[in-house]
């Protein structure tokens, strides 16, 4: 596990340069890979490249060293990430003749890459970003995992071509401030986050999940390429039963491939059906008790730890738990919030920093339970997506602008507290009479509506969601496996993953999810519908496949996510810093947003007049940003 950074001099440099400008962009990054460092460098006649990376040393400690090169050294490759088949595909190398010095994930890469070429991508089964040189093809190849779960970032300006693991590497490279990219603000502002590939910066841009990045090192140009056909499979003729063994086998199979590792080694345990499962099946692969950890929270309504206590018990874990404070918040809000780099609104990122942050003092990986909810149909928006279609189709429009009328005034609340009335009006807001209304259902932020009226004209960007309707070849997703691919290109590229890796990493800790198995995803969305989402159930054929394993009825039970107050933080530690951001004089400064909506959204908030959480946390995200990229 580790961080990449490269450099393409669209003319020759001195090598000292080059080395210059990796070493800048590795320092800023030495979070991901504290173990190690390396620096590769090429010149050529018209050009120079640099490939740097950080290590966070986890299996062959001792000679996995990057960069790494073929034995004629006309191949080099850096490598972020883990590749959980590693030891197959070294011994299918091995078979062909192929030999090795080392034991690492990461020769083995280099080794199929050298064999196939750009198909050796599609043989990796794990989560990765790497770049590779091949000076025989004279270019440069840069990929980027199925999932999307290790990051990549890239920019092509005049002189330059830069790519890295994180934001920050490139954006402390430029030698001006990239504007403010108006798709990334507006899909920023209606989700609470920027999916791939595009960045809340003009020019710089996500190199897309499932793809691979080819430049050319003498026409100096580039193109992208998918590295898996994602043309939905065959549909699966198993009968239910025959599917929950099925899906049992595979679970417990992506569980123990990811638990191959030369060091310490736990999961984060919630309590919730996810982790609930990867924690079991750890268990049950293992022949020492295994560290679990869990965290919750001094409000009563956002704590949820007896749950995990459940299942700790039930396997016989080392539990570890921790309950936090906003006094924990207050001391790391800024580390956390600013190392996304930009805009990043889901607050659940803070519980994930403070529980990375005391894991990492016991193992230095851990396996989480993200990615079961977008494998087996587990959100509550699939379950609203479904009702739409039936409820729209039974009750007049009019009535239900009625009902939602009605709702907006008894469900109104003034605090942040997330139980019967929150749900309740949620649904209520979240049913739609158009054919776009999944794409209202999964803007967190503002909808458009909203946005038009937050931000100021020259800011505006209208159908942000086209890009993903034509990537997806979706307009208006009506099935839960529709649904779950929008979801698969936008909020677990763009939300999950980014939390969870910038905040693990960002202590140094390796996070792995094994519901992130490819070819388990690619099952699941060959079964009916109704095997994962039936009727009331969410995840019905992974609680089934698992249910004779917990206490019963344990799976049934509802969690509501790893939810923060933060509604409440914004009326009170946070309130003054709030109200700096939304001081009219700063806010025409800007030019960005309309002051008065503004002001008015901020101080109903503050004043307890009413409810504002998510977007006024997403709006406090952002000033807090901007103040730091474009004021400090």
């Amino acid at each position: 596990m580790c961080g990449i950074n490269g450099i393409i001099f669209k003319s020759k440099q001195e090598i000292n340069t080059v080395k210059h400008t990796l070493t800048k962009m590795n320092d800023l990054i030495i979070h991901r890979g504290p173990d190690d460092d390396g620096i590769y460098l090429k010149s050529g006649s018209s050009y120079a490249v640099g490939m740097g990376m950080r290590r966070l040393s986890i299996i062959d400690l001792s000679t996995g060293n990057q960069p790494m090169y073929s034995k004629d050294e006309t191949i080099g490759i850096v490598f972020n990430g883990e590749i959980y088949n590693f030891q197959t595909l070294r011994e299918q190398l091995k078979d062909k003749g192929v030999a090795f010095s080392t034991t690492s994930d990461t020769e083995v890469v280099l080794k199929l890459y050298e064999t196939y070429g750009t198909d050796s991508f599609a043989m990796l089964d794990g989560m990765f970003g790497l770049s590779v040189h091949d000076i025989n093809k004279n270019k440069i190849y840069i990929a980027r995992d199925f999932f999307g779960e290790k990051p990549l970032y890239y920019t092509d300006t005049k002189d330059s071509f830069y790519w890295a693991s994180e934001l920050k590497s490139i954006f402390n490279s430029l030698i001006t401030k990239p504007a403010i990219a108006k798709e990334g603000l507006n899909l920023y502002f209606r989700l609470t986050y920027i999916p791939a590939p595009y960045t809340i910066y003009e020019g710089v841009k996500k190199l897309e999940a499932n793809n691979y990045l080819e430049y050319d090192l003498e026409t100096l140009n580039f193109t992208t390429h998918q590295i898996h056909d994602t043309t939905p499979k065959a549909k699966s003729k198993l009968s239910f039963d025959e599917a929950k063994a099925e899906v049992k086998d595979r679970v417990f199979q992506s569980v123990e491939s990811r638990s191959v590792s030369d060091v310490p080694l736990g999961t984060f345990l919630s309590g919730g059906v996810d982790s609930s499962v990867v924690s079991y099946c750890l268990s049950e692969i293992n022949d020492s008790k295994i560290d679990t950890f869990s965290i919750g929270f001094e409000k009563a309504t956002f704590d949820e730890t007896d749950k995990s206590r459940v299942v700790a018990k039930q396997i016989n874990s080392n539990h570890h738990e921790f309950i936090i404070n906003e006094s924990d918040l207050s001391k790391n809000i800024d580390a956390i919030l600013l190392n996304f780099d930009e805009p990043f609104a889901d607050s659940s990122s803070l519980p994930t920093y403070l529980v990375s942050n005391k894991t990492k003092s016991y193992v230095k990986v851990a396996l989480t339970g993200d990615g079961g909810d977008e494998v087996f149909g587990g959100y509550n928006k699939y379950y609203i997506g479904k009702l739409n279609s039936r409820y729209t189709k039974i009750v007049p429009k009019f009535i239900h602008n009625r009902i939602k009328s009605l709702s907006s005034a008894s469900l109104k609340r003034k605090e942040d507290s997330r139980g019967f009335k929150y749900k309740l009006n949620k649904l209520v807001n979240a049913i739609d009479y158009n054919d776009s209304y999944y794409w209202d259902i999964i803007s967190l932020g503002f909808e458009t509506n909203d946005i038009n009226a937050l931000l100021s004209d020259a800011y505006q960007k209208q159908n942000v969601f086209d890009y993903y309707k034509t990537k997806t070849n979706i307009s208006n997703p009506k099935s839960l496996h529709e649904f779950r691919t929008v979801d698969r290109h936008l909020s677990l590229e763009g939300d999950m993953l980014v939390k969870v890796d910038r905040t693990s990493m960002l202590n140094s800790l390796e996070c792995r999810s094994p519901f992130l198995n490819r070819e388990l995803f690619e099952f699941t969305m060959s079964l009916p519908e109704d095997y994962l989402l039936n009727k009331w159930s969410k995840k019905h054929i992974l609680k089934e496949a698992f249910k004779e394993d917990f206490p019963e009825g344990f799976l049934e039970k509802s969690k509501q996510g790893f939810g923060v107050p933060v509604g409440d933080w914004l009326r009170g530690g946070l309130k003054q810093e709030l109200l700096n951001y939304s001081d009219i004089s700063f806010l025409k400064n800007q030019s960005i947003f309309n002051t008065d909506n503004i002001s008015k959204l901020v101080q109903n908030h503050v004043s307890g007049k009413e409810d504002n959480t998510f977007k006024v946390w997403a709006f406090y995200c952002f000033q807090k940003w901007y103040s730091k990229i474009y004021i400090d």
